[in-house]
């Protein structure tokens, strides 16, 4: 098992479009095909929550519990949706996800050369996403 919480971390534009994918070590990869299936899967799913939750103003699934993992996920106020596949149990992973999202909005979103709804290709974006999850598996080293 990686010493990372995170195993994989993906971003999906508003209309279910995989514009991120980047693996942490999973054990069990997934190629591009694959990556973008489950992509719009997870879109998917978190729209039909949406309209099958009895509660009003239920704004979809935010952590799917299964036996080896968790996917936990944060949408925007634009729509944009970045989730985390994760080991078990994970914490703050929430908090993560909203600084991926800082970074997102300071690197890819205010780059002039990024077209909207378009795969993120900004290597200001992986460098500092890098740091952020290099800094998150240091922090897990210590618990």
């Amino acid at each position: 098992m990686a010493s990372a919480a995170i195993y994989s971390l993906f971003i999906i534009n508003k209309s279910g479009g995989l514009i991120y994918y980047k693996d942490y070590g999973s054990a069990g990869r997934t190629d591009t095909n694959d990556s973008l299936r489950l992509a719009s899967l997870w879109h998917s799913m978190h729209a039909i929550s949406q309209q099958l939750s009895p509660t009003p103003g239920c704004e979809g699934i935010d952590l799917l519990q299964a036996h080896n993992f968790d996917l936990h996920c944060f949408q925007s106020l634009t729509g944009t949706k970045f989730f985390a596949v994760c080991e078990t149990g994970a914490q703050n992973i929430e908090t993560l996800l909203k600084v991926i999202y800082e970074l997102y909005t300071d690197f890819v979103l205010k780059n002039p050369f990024y077209e909207m709804e378009m795969p993120i290709r900004c290597e200001l974006f992986d460098l500092n996403l890098a740091q952020v999850i290099q800094k998150d598996r240091v922090t897990l080293l210590g618990r």
